[in-house]
């Protein structure tokens, strides 16, 4: 294995990470208009993921970063040709921190109200883009032979990216409604479950559906097994969630995503963006990768930084494990 399959892997990583948790954090922000009753309700959600929303975008961040430095012809092509919904993605996510923070910041009923309209659009948005954003990854798009993006904004919003979309969405929520679960403690625990049940019955078609068109299009014996696991993972996290072992539910629901964006990036490899007008101007890891020696100073830099990284994250979310529920609320904010 060369040291461009080997950024192809720690990239695949980095984005599976990333789904992994900001996925729950997506589903929160989306729950406090399906799940929460009142304010308060709404504040416990929110809390829920308050020590840790910002620590996981720096998933995002490394994923971003590592692509420009390894591959710099995918980066390029990528972000100037989903320039418009990657756009909207940082703006959402701009808007979304903003939001977090300014919210506890006066007293008054609409100026939170309003924020917390932003924290759900500003999730919603996202989670869907997502999902349609590496549906076009996957599927391929129109790069012409000087590795340029030459097709329109309404050709990303085909009918197999659509489909991606609501796949994340709908797996995202479900990730973050078994978090809830697995995090708050009284009634809302208890509605969080069952809204987990429901919205798993309709993840479990549309990933089928997705999943199961990848593999007919694209896919292989790894990426089938992948699938079977996904599909198997989501299986184990309903029957978890209905017998109320909500720690098992989350870890099976992270499963589902690990397996399904490792199936994607099966289906992906050797390719980083296919070409839909010629196989042969496609973006493979080998044509869009850097020098072996920037990839060479790249792995020494990642050797070091990564475990402390992934340490510290871990033990963010040791420090801030136990439940919380309205009675643990502040009387302001």
């Amino acid at each position: 294995m060369q040291l461009h399959d080997v950024w192809f892997v720690i990239i695949a990583f980095l984005w599976t990470g990333y789904f992994f948790l900001e996925g729950f954090d997506f589903g929160i922000g989306v729950l406090t208009k399906l799940l929460a009753r009142d304010r308060n309700e709404k504040r416990v959600l929110i809390n829920t993921i308050g020590p840790v929303w910002d620590g996981n975008e720096v998933w995002l961040l490394s994923a971003g970063g590592a692509t420009f430095a390894a591959f710099p012809e995918w980066y390029a092509t990528l972000f100037s040709g989903f320039y418009l919904p990657l756009l909207l993605i940082l703006v959402c996510l701009i808007v979304r921190g903003v939001a977090f923070e300014y919210r506890v910041k006066r007293p008054e009923e609409r100026w939170q109200r309003n924020w917390e309209h932003a924290i759900f659009w500003t999730s919603l948005l996202p989670a869907v883009l997502w999902g349609v954003a590496f549906g076009n990854i996957v599927r391929g798009v129109q790069i012409d032979a000087h590795k340029e993006y030459v097709g329109g904004l309404l050709d990303l919003f085909n009918p197999y990216a659509l489909l991606g979309g609501l796949v994340t969405l709908s797996l995202f929520t479900f990730h973050g409604a078994v978090f809830a679960s697995l995090k708050t403690v009284g009634d809302i625990r208890e509605r969080a479950r069952r809204t987990a049940g429901f919205l798993g019955l309709i993840t479990a078609v549309l990933a089928v559906g997705f999943l199961g068109w990848t593999q007919a299009d694209k896919g292989d014996g790894t990426s089938l097994v992948a699938m079977i696991v996904a599909v198997l993972a989501l299986v184990a996290a309903l029957g978890a969630n209905k017998l109320g072992r909500e720690g098992w539910a989350f870890a099976f629901s992270g499963i589902t995503i690990v397996a399904a964006v490792a199936m994607l990036f099966l289906t992906l490899f050797p390719n980083v963006m296919p070409s839909t007008l010629n196989e042969s101007w496609s973006l493979t890891v080998s044509n869009a990768s850097s020098s072996p020696y920037t990839l060479k100073i790249m792995t020494w830099c990642a050797g070091i930084a990564a475990p402390i990284v992934m340490l510290y994250q871990g033990w963010t979310y040791w420090v801030f494990r136990k439940r919380i529920g309205t009675q643990h609320l502040a009387e302001s904010h």
